[in-house]
């Protein structure tokens, strides 16, 4: 009986793919190829009720997933794979796209970048001089709650990875998109190095779920320095949405 339904479902996805398939589906499908028998929709719904949905499920840690009743090393292995296979995917489209144009290029690029993440994570990503994707680097992780940023740290990536200018980004992971003032002085201390260097920083962007903060478009970074990539005062985004560069306090964290 089961194996007929696996069979199901199987050909139900390659005749139609998953937009027809409910959260709990899409991770019974999965659990079929960790579980070589048996019935695995029980499993797929105890891990739902756990994590509280399909995106807790696939962010959850091989160890988180296999406190769950049920689920062995495989199929932990297997589930925790998804997210940083998609990153790497992500990334293989971004080195093929190359070219860093637009805020919104900038901004998307980050987003696949850090999307999903539990803890803190600091990335430097080099451009060469016409603002194409030379390579990326993690240089920091933290707790869910703070990741140090260390300028020497900074500068030795940009270098390494022959950059003419950088982009950092680090996320915020279920709290605000808004920057501390650590992440502004830092930020700053890494600039002037940079600067020292002939790098330029371009931008600074932190990823909060959904939101996104750019340090260039709310003019956190030292003025003087010409951005390579366009955050002109008034820019259009992808959508033709009027965007206005504002100053942040500097007081709010």
């Amino acid at each position: 009986m089961h194996e007929g339904h696996r069979k199901r479902m199987r050909e139900r996805y390659r005749k139609e793919g998953l937009d027809g398939f409910a959260d709990h589906e899409v991770l019974e499908l999965l659990l079929f190829y960790g579980r070589a028998r048996g019935d695995v929709n029980p499993l797929a719904h105890t891990l739902m009720d756990t994590f509280g949905s399909l995106q807790g499920v696939l962010e959850a840690t091989p160890d988180q997933l296999m406190a769950v009743h049920g689920v062995g090393e495989e199929t932990a292995t297997l589930i925790s794979l998804m997210l940083p296979m998609f990153r790497r995917y992500t990334a293989c489209l971004s080195r093929e796209r190359k070219r860093f144009v637009t805020r919104t290029d900038v901004k998307q690029h980050c987003r696949a970048l850090l999307s999903g993440w539990r803890s803190e994570k600091l990335y430097v990503i080099a451009l060469d001089a016409d603002q194409q994707l030379l390579g990326q680097r993690l240089i920091a992780e933290g707790t869910t709650g703070s990741v140090q940023i260390q300028p020497r740290l900074v500068v030795e990536a940009a270098l390494n990875l022959n950059a003419r200018s950088v982009i950092l980004s680090h996320n915020h992971p279920g709290g605000t998109d808004w920057p501390s003032v650590q992440d502004v002085d830092a930020t700053e201390q890494v600039q002037l190095l940079l600067k020292g260097m002939e790098i330029e920083l371009v931008d600074h962007v932190i990823v909060a779920g959904e939101k996104l903060y750019s340090m260039a478009e709310n003019g956190d970074l030292r003025q003087g320095f010409a951005p390579a990539i366009n955050y002109g005062a008034v820019a259009a985004d992808s959508g033709g949405q009027v965007l206005h560069k504002k100053r942040r306090n500097p007081g709010v964290k």
